[in-house]
């Protein structure tokens, strides 16, 4: 008799966004005329810039040829590629990265669910809350995360709140336990990013109380502020006590193409019972050499584009484009009296509900009466009951054109 893993069962019964899906197409199915313009899910609209295009094109060309053909390609990652992230992303900014401590996934979405798999089930997890779903969600899956409670959390997760009086950053847990905490910033979902005193702080007290630190950097390109950091290697002996993943999918719209990478530095470690310290880069190396046959070589060739000249130009362009939407965004529903977080250096805008609605009758509200889809901050976690995320993601066109209409709909209450 085959048994099933019972930890799924505990999970919520459906994906945030396969939950808002279903309602959109509701809506969509009684309303046929009316066209709904999405501001929810983080999917980017924008095509792929033309260095990508051709670097694609190129790719697929020599695969044609007996001579160019690839089969299978090196778990960890091409080369190429490696190189490129570690002179580009790191190098140029005075960060030590080597190639060898890069590993290339098909997105950061895997790797910050799998990268649980290393650890043992004992291990207590901290999350920021409100917090991206697959953070907790992959260790459920896994068994770590105790009971589910009444209020939705889960009795072994350490939740550290993010609210407006906090600037969304979670105190550092002094005096509580846990050995893994992830952090994401420019953070998804409320936009908020990390000043480098306040990483510094994470930095340290990781260092001192052993914590491993699993820090999502994926929309590390949105930030405009100098003074923030971009890697959390930019803070003093962060390699001893931090993995850090990153994104081609917001930063130059691999959505469909499917391209990311994770850090790990030669210097992290993790305990085994017997007081025995392994390198977690090993690990992760045996793991994805097991599971993982590589990133496509076409994806790995396009992603290598985005770090020539031109592609750097490029994608800036696209990325200012976005944000050209979140400071129309920002500005237009600020003057309708929301409160609004975030949307300065990240595409994400974090806006409380009014008149103290929830944040499922606000997204109701929203679709039903103006046809606009924002996502529910409750999906993200407790914290995050009576806000919506608004996202910077649609064409100029789409996104002014939901502003127009909730500013229609905001005059009419």
């Amino acid at each position: 008799m085959a048994f099933v893993n019972e930890n799924f069962l505990g999970l919520s019964s459906g994906y945030l966004f396969a939950d808002i899906a279903k309602r959109v197409n509701a809506f969509r199915s009684t309303h046929p005329d009316t066209k709904v313009i999405s501001l929810g899910i983080g999917d980017v609209t924008q095509p792929l810039c033309p260095s990508v295009i051709r670097a694609m094109h190129k790719a697929v060309d020599e695969l044609a040829s007996a001579s160019g053909f690839r089969g299978y390609g090196p778990e960890q990652g091409y080369g190429f590629l490696r190189e490129a992230i570690a002179q580009h992303d790191f190098f140029m900014h005075d960060i030590p990265i080597d190639a060898g401590e890069i590993f290339v996934n098909d997105g950061a979405k895997s790797d910050t669910g799998n990268i649980q798999e290393l650890l043992g089930r004992e291990c207590v997890v901290g999350v920021s809350d409100p917090i991206y779903p697959v953070y907790i969600d992959s260790n459920v899956m896994a068994g770590r995360a105790g009971t589910k409670l009444p209020d939705g959390r889960w009795s072994n997760i350490l939740y550290m709140p993010c609210t407006a009086e906090n600037g969304f950053v979670p105190p550092v847990p002094h005096g509580r336990h846990v050995d893994v905490v992830y952090l994401c910033y420019p953070n998804n979902p409320t936009g908020a990013v990390i000043s480098r005193k306040e990483l510094e702080r994470w930095v340290n007290f990781a260092l001192e109380d052993d914590v491993l630190i699993l820090y999502d950097a994926a929309y590390h390109a949105y930030i405009r502020d100098a003074d923030i950091p971009r890697s959390i290697y930019e803070i003093a002996d962060a390699r001893r006590c931090a993995i850090e993943f990153h994104s081609f999918s917001k930063t130059a719209g691999f959505t469909g193409v499917r391209c990311g990478y994770t850090i790990v530095p030669k210097e992290v470690t993790a305990a085994t019972r017997r007081g025995e310290r392994i390198p977690l880069g090993s690990l992760w190396n045996r793991r994805q050499c097991t599971k993982f046959n590589g990133a496509s070589y076409i994806s790995q060739r396009a992603a290598e584009a985005i770090y020539s000249p031109e592609g750097e130009r490029e994608v800036k362009a696209t990325i200012d484009y976005y944000m050209s939407n979140a400071d129309r965004m920002l500005a237009m529903l600020s003057r309708l009296g929301f409160d609004c977080y975030g949307g300065r250096n990240a595409p994400y805008i974090w806006m409380r509900t009014p008149d103290g609605m929830s944040s499922w009758q606000f997204f109701e509200a929203l679709l039903h009466d103006a046809g606009v889809v924002c996502t529910p901050g409750v999906g993200f976690g407790p914290a995050g009951e009576g806000y919506v995320r608004l996202t910077a993601f649609s064409n100029h066109e789409d996104t002014q054109e939901a502003l127009c209409r909730i500013e229609k709909w905001r005059s009419n209450k």
